[in-house]
């Protein structure tokens, strides 16, 4: 029997079948990029999206499939792994799915949407609910092609989206290594105040944007005691996750942000146990982004810290 099921980026499947085996939970096979388990849905981080009701309908026809999935709801997206041009024309039957970009800071589509897969020619996996509004998990944006200095943005873009909050005119953000400046220039254009931290420097035309501050030290030698707070704490800062999670813990202890988005990058080997240790942090929401490499993002929204003054 299959209870739940998530789809990994691809690439990314060992990741997940890792983290699967270190939680105790069970994967009794791959369709695809598609971990089929037995165990009721649970959190995933390195799923983009995890099905939360599937159930097997029989498809001895193209057309008993789209009847049968119809029959459940209107929308639906495919994921095609094998039988490609069957899965094809079940999609022409089903009403369209307007997978359109979006602009930022546009939210997310707020409609009901489930997901199918063809296991067999005439075996199909259904269902009607999942954790993702986005087809296949994976957010597409109408891409800025010259403003941003770098295309790490885009996990920025993401990371709000999927979270469904952003800074905004008034609010202070800390961002730590930040050059050469993509997540600051995502920041400044949301209108919030920006202090960029890095030794290098920020992007001249990043640097020159409305409410953004450099300080040219480290991101580490900060002491959040003396800081002061803080609306939104973000970190894409190249260091070993055990370090990042030491510099988390410094600012959650003083108080002095109340909310963070945060890069974990894995340099070689995935430090899983450094991961469940971010995930263990009461709040924490941890993803991988359609969008990130290998790395997760981490977030912690609303923590009782002294609120910034304006």
């Amino acid at each position: 029997m299959i209870a739940s099921a998530y789809l990994a980026a691809e690439g990314f499947e060992a990741e997940l079948a890792e983290e699967f085996s270190r939680a105790g939970r069970r994967i009794g096979s791959w369709h695809g990029r598609l971990a089929l388990s037995p165990d009721p849905p649970g959190p995933a981080a390195w799923a983009l999206e995890c099905w939360t009701a599937p159930q097997e309908l029989r498809a001895e026809s193209v057309k008993q499939a789209a009847d049968a999935l119809r029959a459940i709801q209107r929308n639906w997206a495919g994921y095609a792994a094998s039988h490609h041009r069957r899965s094809a024309l079940i999609t022409e039957r089903l009403p369209p799915v307007k997978a359109r970009p979006l602009v930022f800071p546009e939210p997310a589509p707020g409609g009901h949407l489930g997901a199918w897969t063809l296991l067999a020619p005439d075996r199909l996996l259904a269902s009607a609910t999942k954790t993702s509004p986005f087809v296949q998990g994976a957010v597409a944006f109408v891409e800025d092609r010259e403003g941003p200095p770098s295309r790490a943005y885009l996990k920025l873009w993401e990371a709000l989206t999927r979270l469904g909050r952003h800074p905004g005119p008034g609010e202070t953000c800390l961002d730590l290594g930040a050059a050469p400046g993509g997540w600051s220039w995502v920041l400044a254009k949301l209108g919030a105040r920006v202090v960029a931290v890095d030794k290098a420097p920020l992007d001249a035309a990043v640097a020159a944007l409305p409410g953004v501050t450099m300080r040219a030290e480290s991101a580490f030698g900060l002491d959040p005691r003396t800081e002061p707070p803080v609306d939104w704490l973000f970190s894409d800062v190249i260091c070993y996750p055990s370090r990042l999670l030491a510099l988390v813990q410094r600012w959650i202890a003083a108080g002095a942000a109340r909310n963070y988005v945060c890069t974990l990058k894995f340099q070689g080997e995935t430090d899983h146990a450094t991961a469940e240790a971010f995930a263990a942090i009461p709040g924490a929401v941890m993803f991988h982004g359609a969008h990130n490499k290998h790395e997760l993002t981490f977030a912690l929204l609303d923590q009782p810290g002294r609120p910034h003054q304006n």
